[in-house]
């Protein structure tokens, strides 16, 4: 992890890898100070808040969580008495998909032979994250801790004269996507609505709706972007990400003209220069998602995620690259 100075007031802590978890922070210390994002595990939230702490003297006093994702908002039960800030969908969702006991039986089933051996014949590509997770991440003590204060469309913060424009941009990524935007310094820290130099995957949403919000950053005109996973950017990061999206999104109804399946398509659709992205067999779960509208089914159809990560997996195997998440 590393600590990155990105404006007068605004930080950012980034985590180096890229792949699944490695979610980037970011503080604004100004009025209290204001972390957005808290990391995948406890472990990790200690070191951001080491880090942040050489810039920022004592706890901030608010939490911003771009989305429900667990690897956003794992860390929030170390800012006891902070206000933590969500839209509300976000905060009914974590309760189903940040759940960490859900996943840590998955990272300890991987640690046990038979349980490891059943995986391996039913859902390699599980077992397969389950490894890489635990290469890094470790979610024993992680409790669910939930905003305090949501939103609606947008919410303004005053930071003691910095003004922080919180606003609601979801489904996206997930449901309860959020933008935080800082206008004097020419700041966004975009959440999971721009991955950089790694492939983007949407669980919740539609392609229109994420387009919308990328041309939305674009429109901001930020100096710099804080994406959710990958290196900080500037409006480069949203117009590489819009160019991905409609590149999947016209191969794969190709594809499904074709009548390829999603599992298919993705073995097929030439990955171009996205190929030098972190794993690009999460190409699957884009191609899905267009498949999914395609076939007209609800935004927020849930998804089979040991499949998905099966289907990942394959994809990778198929194509000879590195299995990554």
């Amino acid at each position: 992890m590393i600590l990155q100075h990105v404006s007068e007031s605004c930080f950012a802590v980034l985590n180096e890898k890229n792949r699944v978890c490695d979610a980037n922070s970011g503080l604004i210390n100004r009025g209290g100070g204001v972390v957005v994002d808290t990391q995948a595990d406890l472990p990790h939230a200690r070191r951001m808040i080491e880090l942040f702490g050489r810039v920022w003297p004592g706890m901030p006093k608010r939490v911003v969580n771009t989305h429900e994702d667990g690897d956003h908002v794992w860390g929030n039960q170390l800012f006891e008495g902070a206000e933590i800030i969500g839209h509300r969908t976000a905060a009914e969702r974590m309760r189903h998909v940040a759940d960490p006991t859900e996943l840590q039986k998955l990272l300890d089933a991987a640690d046990r032979f038979l349980p490891r051996c059943a995986l391996r014949a039913v859902h390699p590509g599980a077992l397969a994250i389950a490894r890489q997770l635990k290469e890094d991440y470790d979610l024993e003590g992680v409790r669910l801790v939930l905003p305090t204060t949501l939103f609606d469309e947008r919410h303004t913060l005053d930071l003691d004269g910095t003004e922080v424009h919180l606003i609601f941009v979801g489904p996206c990524h997930q449901a309860g996507d959020t933008i935080v935007h800082v206008p004097g310094e020419g700041v966004v820290f975009a959440g999971d609505v721009i991955f950089r130099q790694c492939t983007p995957n949407g669980w919740t949403g539609t392609y229109e709706r994420w387009f919308e919000t990328l041309d939305l950053i674009i429109s901001l005109d930020p100096e710099v972007i804080v994406p959710g996973h990958g290196p900080v950017c500037g409006i480069e990061g949203a117009m590489e990400m819009r160019a991905y999206l409609e590149y999947v999104r016209e191969e794969s109804e190709r594809c499904f003209e074709l009548g390829l399946t999603s599992l298919e398509a993705s073995k097929r659709i030439d990955l171009g220069p996205y190929a030098e992205w972190r794993a690009p067999a999460r190409l699957y779960a884009n191609v899905e998602r267009a498949y999914r509208e395609l076939r007209h089914e609800p935004a927020d159809a849930p998804w089979d995620m040991a499949k998905s990560f099966d289907a990942i997996y394959a994809v990778a195997r198929a194509r000879g690259i590195e299995v990554e998440f």
